[in-house]
């Protein structure tokens, strides 16, 4: 079972990492037009909530995550 938990701990981690990447990726967008700011935002958002999903599964199994917690950056 802690095996499931650090498999879980760890794709939170990337996909935190993952949404991180993508809010960086807005301000690159900035230089290159309203539908490519509009097409990083959703982006980031989608990968925002998938990292939020995962948070939220690791909260209901009582699991830490330590520095891992969510930014908050999201849509």
């Amino acid at each position: 079972r802690s095996n499931a938990h650090a498999e879980l701990l760890a794709t939170f981690q990337r996909a935190q990492a993952d949404a991180e990447h993508k809010f960086s990726l807005i301000k690159a967008a900035e230089k290159k037009g309203p539908k490519a700011i509009k097409a990083a935002v959703e982006t980031a958002a989608k990968a925002a909530k998938r990292r939020d999903a995962f948070a939220k599964k690791l909260d209901a199994l009582g699991v830490g995550r330590g520095s891992g917690q969510p930014t908050g950056g999201g849509a």
